[in-house]
């Protein structure tokens, strides 16, 4: 490989490395307001598990979506995400 791809392919993974670290940042945000929402919740025997506001979650960031991932890998990612956000404590 010539040195100047060796040098593209570098920078590229450079900004995929800030956005891993603001993914990271970011989903462990999403995961302090989540048990702070579990909470609340505790405190006014609402039940934890609302399928609804999951199917809501879901609609959101479809809407959003402009590719390139398609919507079912999407949603497949926020299932693993909101599994894990579930299994907290």
């Amino acid at each position: 490989m010539s040195e100047d791809l060796m040098r593209e392919i570098e920078e590229l993974r450079a900004q995929i490395d800030v956005i891993d670290n603001e993914l990271v940042e970011k989903l462990n945000a999403r995961a302090e307001l989540a048990l702070k929402i579990r909470a609340l919740k505790a405190k006014s025997s609402l039940p934890l598990y609302d399928p609804g506001r999951e199917e809501e979650i879901f609609q959101k960031i479809t809407a959003v979506n402009n590719g390139p991932l398609y919507d079912d890998d999407l949603r497949r990612i926020y299932d693993t995400l909101l599994q894990t956000m579930k299994s907290l404590d």
